[in-house]
């Protein structure tokens, strides 16, 4: 310490050695800005996690596509639904097409019920679809080695799939899974493509399953449903995916898809719309109230802070009388004395700042840990809001300063 110390310019010398004489009163006037620093910082970093987070989920269900999915009923219900409704299907998905305004592209999906899924060198717990092949383009799914799936693969119904990285690893460990022939099922495909690894963390955003691709199969649609057994009744599809070509035509879209869908349905609700966007949009106003209430408890902190900085200082002036009288009558100047209690509080403010951004970081990785939330961080937000919570002390700090350079420096040497 004393090596730094020597290193440091005189003034702000005296200003750290004055402080550290009366330590223990200086720590308990620094707790209330590490605290308040301390929760900015904290709530910045997991607020921009959060952030990143559910843009990555929302990307994976497309920003500019409207979803239509099948609803889960009962076989009693499902029974009755059907003698109105033939459920969702590709024709729904082609009139959608036809009238949704900005719609260019749709691709849909329809799951494999699988018992099993293996190769001559592994096997995996992976779950099979069935998807036509714009399904990769309008998931954002990268392939990472070979092919996606074509319209010719689903034209012939081709035996070929595509596979995600988790289950490619296991079907082929060590091995390039491309090429290579697997069975799902009773069904012996052979490998065109696996994707790239894009781990989301999660299976579900705002009660919208996500696809874990990483342990997925990906069959051509038709073949799929030439290949595999489905129930009579079933939806053709479980789910389908309309892109359009600008994010502002998404609500007027979901309008339309929706009035589509349930006359072509007869009025069941057997399907339902999700609009990603405002999904996303949703989880933002929720992280919008989480980062006021997490504000308003920083600002509290910050304000007991700067009131215990008020404090301290004015202390430290009662304190040093004699000292300021003595400046004083040698000469020095209001604007020095000024300027000597102001170093010692922007001491208290750096040394909180410091501090605060320490205990924020340890406290955003707990509670990334608890509460299993992702952390990330957003330099320039976090510079600025511990320069403010600084600034914040120091305006404290200029009251005392300014009661000391007032004092009489006949009175104040007179002081006992």
């Amino acid at each position: 310490m004393n090596r730094w110390m020597h290193a440091l310019p005189p003034i702000w010398r005296e200003a750290i050695e004055e402080l550290w004489r009366r330590r223990l009163r200086t720590l308990l006037t620094l707790l209330g800005l590490i605290f308040g620093v301390g929760a900015i910082v904290a709530m910045q970093a997991v607020g921009e996690g959060s952030r990143r987070e559910a843009l990555a989920m929302v990307e994976s269900l497309g920003l500019h596509n409207l979803i239509a999915e099948a609803v889960p009923q009962d076989e009693q219900t499902l029974k009755e639904t059907r003698a109105r409704s033939l459920g969702l299907n590709l024709a729904d998905a082609a009139a959608a097409l036809a009238v949704v305004p900005g719609a260019e592209r749709y691709a849909a999906e329809k799951p494999i019920r699988t018992h099993g899924v293996f190769s001559e060198f592994g096997s995996v717990d992976a779950e099979a679809s069935g998807v036509s092949p714009e399904w990769f383009s309008l998931s954002s799914l990268n392939v990472a080695s070979g092919r996606a799936l074509s319209a010719a693969d689903d034209a012939s119904l081709a035996a070929v799939a595509v596979l995600g990285h988790q289950a490619a690893t296991a079907l082929f460990p060590g091995r390039n899974a491309v090429g290579q022939h697997f069975k799902v099922n009773h069904v012996w495909l052979r490998v065109v493509g696996v994707l790239a690894d894009r781990d989301l963390g999660k299976d579900q955003f705002e009660g919208v399953k996500l696809g874990v691709e990483s342990n997925r199969i990906y069959v051509p649609l038709a073949s799929a449903r030439a290949r595999f057994a489905f129930k009579e009744q079933e939806d053709e599809v479980d789910r389908f995916l309309l892109r359009l070509t600008a994010p502002e035509q998404l609500a007027a879209g979901a309008r339309v898809l929706d009035a589509v869908l349930e006359k072509r349905h007869a009025g069941e609700d057997d399907y339902r719309l999700v609009v990603p966007q405002q999904l996303f949009q949703q989880h933002q106003k929720t992280q919008r109230i989480f980062r006021v209430v997490m504000g308003a408890i920083a600002g509290v902190s910050l304000l007991v802070g700067g009131i215990g900085i008020m404090n301290i200082m004015l202390a430290n002036v009662l304190e040093r009388r004699r000292e300021i009288g003595l400046l004083r009558a040698l000469g020095a100047r209001r604007r020095d004395v000024i300027a000597q209690f102001l170093r010692e509080a922007t001491v208290i403010c750096v040394a909180g700042a410091l501090l605060g951004l320490l205990f924020g970081t340890l406290l955003a990785y707990a509670i990334a840990a608890f509460a299993d939330w992702q952390v990330a961080w957003a330099p320039v937000p976090i510079l600025l809001s511990v320069g403010f919570c600084a600034g914040i002390g120091l305006a404290f700090g200029v009251y005392p300063a300014r009661q000391a350079a007032r004092l009489d420096p006949i009175a104040a040497l007179r002081h006992d």
